[in-house]
């Protein structure tokens, strides 16, 4: 006897209370606690549950009675699907207030530490066009609504985002603000140019189509650049073996084929100074392992910060809104230094997770020596090839698991920090990472986190040996719930 699922229940005017974490806001319903995205506090509406656990429920709004005074209208054509910008709907100074609220409840709700008065979260002043770089896959299958599905609408080739939960297809996007309007421009040319000439797109789920996916670069100093993936084409039926053999090697790719696309491409959009393309026959869609190759230009664009210059190459990690990354490197150079006077004049500097040596190199002036310490081995090369691009000659950088390299044995080599700044993944610090820098007990720890819960975690665990003296939550990323937090620690 089949059973079948229950039907969840439709409650009825409903007022939107909160803001909560991954975007959503929040309802109370007697003792149950309703996530629902695309909603902002004030607005009254009919949900519809999706998912119900016992203190909390997961809902749709399916129909607005009353909206919101703090309601902002959405800029772009596919808010609501895309699910990239969900805070649209929200003015941007609310964005920033509850972006602040978000980081002192974290650090005051997990840390448990005293605290002192936070500073007004810095904001960006580009809230569209602040992206420096967007990634879009490709797929022969791309997404539908139910609204669509219903209307009986195909299943065509698309480029752009991936959908949550869908991993196979993709929302073919027109017109995305978030980057220069060029992107937008390349991105619909390479759809059309596809459709006229049949190409394959992408199919995830056989492993195979011609055309998988495009990422798009652009700097302060006008550089563009772009590469593009491609995949394998349909193979043969083999031995398994065989199979792999086939698809390892570039029998698979078309790349004459490939040099038609890129030459037509680089006809149309001169401004395109750097173009790149990589075969990925791999099961997933990324190319760091992969070599990537130049069909015009360089194979590199700069990215400018003060008098800096940073190479950034197509698997270079570099912050991606670049004016508000200095705006968020100007707050940990002033926290690293300050106006406290540190041992033997200029004090010794130790960056951990240091990247591509984007802080190290930027705070190298006022150092004696920076130490950048990363666990990707490729991002150490660039980082030394940024010290060397810039003059910079007081830096050294070493590549490595974190824990297995900032040992005692490794201080006691290096000298004894004054100063660490540390700026780590989501996952913030190993629990052997607080404990070296607890033993090397500099005079100043400049933490900056992507995530406000793990850094108060990680501050917690800094409590016995260091007092939190600033706090300076900054906006990368508009219409989004990520925030950025920099803390200052002085030894107590």
């Amino acid at each position: 006897m089949s059973r079948k699922r229950k039907e969840l229940p439709i409650l009825e005017q409903i007022e939107i209370t909160d803001v909560a974490a991954e975007g959503k806001a929040l309802a109370r319903v007697d003792d149950l606690v309703v996530f629902v995205p695309y909603v902002v506090p004030g607005d009254v509406v009919d949900l519809k549950l999706t998912k119900k656990k016992h203190h909390y429920a997961e809902a749709e709004a399916i129909k607005f009675h009353k909206y919101s005074d703090k309601r902002a209208e959405p800029f772009c054509q596919h808010f609501g699907v895309c699910g990239g910008c969900k805070w649209q709907c929200l003015p941007y100074e609310e964005q920033l207030r509850w972006k602040q609220k978000q980081v002192m409840d974290a650090l005051t709700r997990i840390g448990k530490v005293e605290l002192p008065e936070c500073s007004p979260i810095m904001g960006s002043k580009k809230t569209r066009e602040y992206r420096n770089k967007l990634d879009f896959g490709c797929s022969n299958k791309q997404w539908l609504t139910w609204e669509q599905m219903r209307e009986g609408v195909p299943f065509e080739p698309g480029i752009g985002f991936h959908i949550s939960g869908a991993f196979d297809k993709v929302l073919p996007i027109h017109n995305c603000g978030l980057m220069d309007n060029l992107n937008n421009d390349i991105r619909n040319w390479l759809y059309e140019y596809a459709i006229t000439k049949k190409l394959t797109f992408y199919d995830l789920r056989a492993q195979e189509g011609f055309l998988r996916g495009i990422v798009m670069r652009n700097s302060l100093s006008g550089e563009w650049m772009v590469t593009v993936q491609f995949g394998p084409k349909a193979h043969v039926e083999a031995s398994k073996e065989a199979a792999e053999e086939e698809v390892r090697t570039e029998s698979l790719f078309d790349k004459e084929e490939a040099m038609r696309l890129l030459e037509a491409m680089h006809v149309r959009f001169p401004q395109i100074t750097s173009l790149m393309y990589v075969y990925n026959p791999k099961c997933n869609d990324t190319f760091g392992d992969l070599d990537v190759k130049c069909y015009f230009g360089t194979s590199y664009i700069y990215e400018l910060m003060e008098d800096l210059r940073f190479k950034v190459g197509p698997k270079s990690f570099y912050q991606t809104n670049t004016e508000q990354a200095h705006e968020l490197y100007k707050v940990a150079r002033e926290f690293a230094f300050g106006s406290s006077p540190h041992r033997e004049g200029l004090p010794l500097v130790y960056d951990l997770y240091t990247g591509t040596g984007t802080i190290a190199n930027f705070v190298a002036k006022k150092a004696r020596k920076v130490i950048g310490i990363e666990y990707v081995p490729e991002a150490i090369e660039d980082a030394k090839v940024n010290s060397e691009l810039n003059g910079i000659t007081n830096t050294l950088f070493y590549a490595g698991d974190m824990k297995d390299i900032l040992t005692d044995e490794f201080i006691q080599e290096h000298g004894r920090p004054d100063v660490i700044i540390t700026d780590p993944l989501r996952a913030g610090m190993h629990p052997d990472v607080v404990k070296t820098i607890l033993h090397a007990a500099p005079q100043r720890i400049v933490y900056v986190s992507c995530n406000p819960a793990t850094q108060a975690r990680d501050l917690q665990l800094l409590d016995e040996a260091y007092q939190v003296v600033k706090i300076q939550p900054v906006d990368m990323f508009p219409h989004t719930q990520h925030v950025e937090n920099v803390v200052l620690l002085l030894k107590k």
